[in-house]
């Protein structure tokens, strides 16, 4: 990889820290310099989420034959703007629970925004040749982000208090947008149509190709039944088995690992067995071993360690998946398209979370946590099925021999 992808990928890689500290510094905010509730806790975590599950679609149709990484630079500036925005009204003694979720809102619709900018950018920044790679990095980085990015809030806030911390934030979003901008290679113009498509030609280009349409609806499975799952394992785990809270997170942490280290060795699997092979095992590790969850034997230290052992196993899967997916999207689909159709995607993806989550506290509440458990994985093993029933998915030997139009 040459400099111009290393400033780039650090600038992604800082900015993945970011988001991550604000999701949990947020919160943290409210808690201890507010002491607000549940009720304020909540409204900021659901102002958080909420852009993911309405804006995707609307934002991939906007982006299209726009420039990308300007943007990816105006979205991280902004919300730098909107998390410093934080520690200025507790200086003034005006810092309300109002304040944080209006920054949370902001801050969730410009990640919405640079996500799938960075999507449609990479494809035209990096060789075709070297994308794998690209996401290799890029997704291993989002790991170790995902992995770190908790605990070194939590840090922050012990050693600064919440708000200074999260202008710490703040600087690490102007750091990324100074690593993005500072690629020398100049930006691809858009590749212009003779006529502009309509704002459904993303769930269009996911409807034709049975390879898109089966990842859809996977994904989406997997994540409406993961949120079933992780709603009720904190239970299960900390109340009903006796693991610490400490524990728990340590045990959670080792899925971060284990995708980093799915992330960084998929793609030699890859090259030897062919991508759709490599992708239906990877899509195996993640579904399959999660089902263990709710017959675990033991209490305490031993579910704990038994849970970070499966936490670690699917998350080999789960890295190794997200790195051969997106990189197999993003040269199946036109790249006249890709933004969006990465717009329509997230859609649907994401737009499940909540109902997952709300699903999840009803099963949870009614049956117990032990079946809500089983439930959800379950469910997380059921959405393998629409990968694995497509011929092309399972014949698939490079990321390039697919056709959007009709295979």
């Amino acid at each position: 990889m040459d400099g111009d992808f290393k400033r780039f990928w650090a600038g992604q890689s800082v900015s993945a820290v970011g988001t991550h500290v604000t999701a949990v510094a947020l919160p943290l905010t409210a808690a201890i310099t507010l002491d607000a509730g549940a009720a304020g806790v909540s409204a900021i975590a659901t102002a958080s989420y909420l852009p993911s599950a309405v804006l995707p679609l609307l934002a991939g149709h906007w982006l299209e034959g726009r420039r990308k990484r300007g943007l990816m630079v105006a979205t991280d500036l902004l919300r730098a703007a909107a998390v410093a925005a934080i520690p200025l009204a507790w200086a003034f003694d005006h810092l309300s629970v109002a304040i944080l979720v209006a920054v949370a809102l902001v801050v969730g619709a410009a990640s919405v925004l640079f996500d799938i900018a960075s999507f449609a950018y990479l494809p035209d920044f990096v060789p075709e040749q070297e994308l794998p790679a690209a996401n290799r990095a890029l997704q291993g980085s989002s790991t170790a982000a995902q992995v770190g990015g908790p605990g070194l809030a939590g840090l922050l806030v012990q050693m600064l208090g919440p708000a200074i911390a999260l202008l710490v934030d703040a600087i690490s979003y102007v750091a990324s947008a100074v690593g993005i901008a500072a690629a020398r290679r100049t930006e691809a113009a858009p590749q212009s149509t003779d006529e502009r498509p309509g704002l459904w030609e993303g769930v269009r280009q996911i409807a034709v190709s049975p390879f898109l349409r089966s990842m859809t609806v996977g994904v989406a499975l997997y994540n409406g039944a993961a949120q079933i799952m992780v709603v009720n394992l904190v239970i299960l785990a900390v109340k009903d088995r006796g693991v610490s809270a400490g524990g728990y997170g340590i045990a959670l942490s080792a899925g971060g690992v284990g995708a980093f280290v799915g992330a960084m060795i998929v793609l030699r699997p890859a090259r030897r067995f062919g991508y759709g092979p490599a992708l239906l095992g990877s899509i195996t590790l993640s579904t399959g071993v999660p089902v263990a969850l709710a017959f675990l034997p033991g209490r305490g230290l031993e579910y704990g360690v038994l849970l970070g052992l499966v936490q670690f196993g699917a998350g080999i899967g789960l890295g190794g998946a997200n790195v051969l997916s997106v990189t197999i999207r993003q040269l199946l689909i036109p790249r006249t398209s890709l933004a969006r159709s990465n717009g329509a995607y997230r859609t649907f993806t994401y737009g499940v979370l909540p109902l997952g989550a709300a699903l999840g506290g009803v099963l949870g509440s009614t049956f117990g946590p032990t079946v809500a458990v089983a439930v959800g994985t379950a469910g997380m093993a059921v959405s393998a099925v629409p990968m694995f029933v497509v011929r092309e998915v399972r014949n698939l030997t490079t990321p390039i021999a697919l056709d959007a139009a009709g295979h």
